[in-house]
């Protein structure tokens, strides 16, 4: 398996994103190519999702805990077919409905809006909850970023979620180590955190998050947890603005935007890794 439609769409999520943040003047492009592999993974082979009804009740459902990057939500959806991809041009431009943080208003496939750090989670957990009382057989996809780890609302999350088994939830962590102003290691250390889930009564599996075939096979793996009582965390070793080499491992793209020189030489680096 080659995996081309995943790879294809991961490079057009950093392309789109790259010309957004930088037409609009936003931050965080740096958190959008840490998870640029996750979702194109998620959104083309592994969830079940229709962009010509995008209400379908079957459908799963994806919360963007890290709401932040929602620039890279709207720009897979709009390669999916759920809106035409010139809107993304529009991005947090005066009257657009793309805004910064992730928003579910007026923009078909977004299940919620997002952005306060830990709260996406336990709106996942809850409506993985509902599911499972509803007899609805559809899985809850919920994607966090390791900054939000330091929110108490992620473990209470966590151990609610051990509690109910909800075995139709489906975490991933995007493990990039850097979160705002430094290292995740100088903020709140982490590690051992598969140890740390595992201790709180999940299935957990460890990634590579950039290896689309390392990807696949551990939702495969998720996806075969599925009925066995424990929910599922996947944590994906990721890197900070992975895709444009100036980007990565710099807390400094956290926040910093593309333009003039910068933007240029980073569409050179992405094009050239054209697949």
């Amino acid at each position: 398996m080659s995996f081309e439609k995943s790879r294809d769409l991961s490079y057009r999520v950093r392309r789109h994103t790259l010309d957004m943040t930088s037409r609009g003047g936003t931050a965080h492009i740096g958190s959008i190519f840490s998870m640029a592999d996750i979702i194109a993974v998620l959104y083309a082979d592994v969830m079940c999702h229709d962009p010509h009804n995008p209400q379908m009740p079957e459908r799963d459902r994806m919360i963007l805990s890290k709401g932040h990057a929602g620039a890279g939500i709207y720009a897979v959806l709009a390669e999916c077919g759920y809106f035409p991809t010139e809107e993304l041009m529009t991005h947090c431009q005066n009257g657009s409905r793309l805004s910064g943080h992730v928003s579910h208003k007026g923009v078909p496939g977004v299940e919620a809006s997002t952005g306060s750090l830990g709260q996406g989670m336990p709106m996942a957990m809850g409506m993985a909850m509902a599911a499972k009382m509803n007899g609805q057989g559809h899985t809850v996809f919920c994607i966090i970023g390791d900054g939000e780890c330091d929110e108490g609302a992620i473990w209470e999350s966590a151990l609610i979620a051990n509690q109910y088994r909800l075995d139709n939830f489906i975490v991933t962590i995007d493990f990039n180590k850097i979160q705002s102003l430094t290292s995740v290691e100088n903020t709140i250390q982490l590690e051992p955190l598969d140890q740390k889930w595992a201790t709180f009564g999940w299935h957990v599996i460890r990634v590579d998050g950039h290896d689309h075939a390392a990807l696949h096979a551990a939702y495969a793996e998720a996806l075969a947890a599925r009925g066995k009582g424990k929910p599922i965390v996947i944590v994906a070793d990721t890197v900070k603005g992975k895709g444009v080499s100036f980007m990565e491992n710099d807390v400094l793209w956290h926040y910093r935007t593309a333009r003039g020189d910068e933007f240029n030489a980073a569409v050179k680096e992405l094009e050239a890794q054209q697949p």
